[in-house]
């Protein structure tokens, strides 16, 4: 019943049966992430979805219908082995004809290195002192807050670059090594992030093996890349572009709807990205505690600071010695709002501080497990994100 309206629906607004007949099979890993392909398949088909949003996609195990889902797709959208190493494997073992697109490993995606350490800014403050002056350090940050004064400029420099790839796809140019993704002149204000790999202007969230006074604190280290990238919209904007180049090639019959949807969905994240600044922004400063490390996107592209988290990046559990560092922080520096995630036991929470100055719990969720899936999910996470620290202020 449900595809006979939808197939009623689409009929009415012009859309041919003969592009939803021939639209590729495509699943996506998370839920954000489903939500950009979405926004790019409308219209035209509809991509399944591997994890639910209220599982962690950290370690979770396929249900008989997604394993099928899996082994029927033709393209794989994905964040990469950094979030779901499992799935790398039941992508080899059961997507074997798929194509498989990982987003972490693109150039043009902006990643930051794991952060240690219970309290990021104790951290950082020490490498700061060994890698930038204070000066290097505040323009670092006066760049990154620049960004969002030149959004309505860049917006058009985006659409010139998602016409490229459409005239690329038609023969009118090459597409030799990404070209396209040249034309986006607001990444290369981003590329200081992208040297995080050679650990130049990210040191900072680098392991801490030279600083005896931090050792013990966490039970070994975490390096590599953290895998929440989808928290920062520039990079949706990025996906967005590689996800309707990727139909189009798969499906050649429809790549002028992938195209102008991905067009739509950058505007939308533009407005998306704007109306969030200025809503964090009006927030003030706040001093909070999330439960795992997986907000430092979030955090750099909106110019707010989370205090600690509980857990690290993969969410695992925390070492007596992380909780002390934690309950220490607190009582030092008047945190008074910590967030619990939907997706793992909030009675860890409850116990690291019970009798504790804290007086709000809320729920801070980097998946959205309670926001409807499909292509409105991705801009109600990053609105959510801000509800969500606007409980701190009640």
């Amino acid at each position: 019943m449900r595809n006979k309206i939808l197939t009623c629906a689409l009929l009415g607004l012009g859309f041919p049966l003969s592009a939803m007949a021939n639209a590729p099979k495509v699943v996506a890993d998370i839920a954000p992430l489903h939500s950009l392909v979405s926004q790019v398949m409308a219209g035209v088909g509809e991509p399944e979805l591997i994890i639910p949003a209220e599982a962690s996609p950290h370690d979770y195990s396929l249900r008989p219908s997604q394993a099928k889902a899996l082994s029927d797709a033709k393209i794989v959208f994905w964040m990469g082995e950094e979030l779901t190493p499992w799935l790398d494997k039941a992508i080899a073992n059961i997507g074997t004809s798929a194509q498989k697109v990982g987003f972490l490993d693109m150039e043009t995606t902006i990643t930051y290195a794991f952060r240690e350490g219970a309290t990021f800014e104790e951290h950082a403050h020490h490498e700061e002192d060994e890698h930038h002056t204070e000066d290097e350090h505040h323009d670092e940050h006066k760049e990154h807050h620049d960004e969002h004064e030149e959004h309505e400029e860049h917006h058009d420099e985006h659409e010139a670059g998602l016409f490229d790839r459409f005239l690329a796809f038609f023969g009118h140019d090459e597409h030799d090594d990404h070209k396209d993704h040249d034309d986006h002149d607001d990444h290369a204000d981003h590329d200081d992030h992208k040297e995080h790999d050679d650990n130049k202007d990210h040191d900072e969230h680098a392991g801490h093996d030279d600083h005896d006074d931090h050792e013990g604190h966490d039970e070994h280290d975490h390096e590599g890349v953290d895998p929440h990238a989808w928290l920062d919209p520039e990079n949706a904007k990025t996906w967005v572009n590689e996800i309707a180049a990727t139909l189009s090639k798969a499906d050649p019959d429809n790549a002028a709807t992938y195209f102008s949807n991905a067009k739509t969905a950058i505007a939308e994240l533009d407005k998306l990205i704007l109306e969030t600044q200025t809503s964090v922004t009006n927030l003030g400063e706040l001093k909070f505690i999330v439960f795992h490390d997986a907000y430092q996107y979030f955090e750099k592209r909106f110019n707010i600071a989370a205090t600690g988290s509980i857990s690290l990046g993969d969410a695992e559990d925390p070492s007596p010695a992380r909780i002390e560092e934690i309950q220490n922080t607190v009582k030092t520096l008047g945190v008074n709002c910590v967030f619990s995630e939907p997706q793992y036991n909030s009675g860890l929470v409850d116990s690291v501080f019970e009798g504790s100055n804290v007086n709000a719990i809320g729920v801070m969720d980097p998946l959205g497990a309670a926001i409807q899936t499909g292509p409105q999910h991705y801009a109600g996470l990053i609105r959510a994100m801000t509800v969500s620290l606007s409980e701190c202020n009640q």
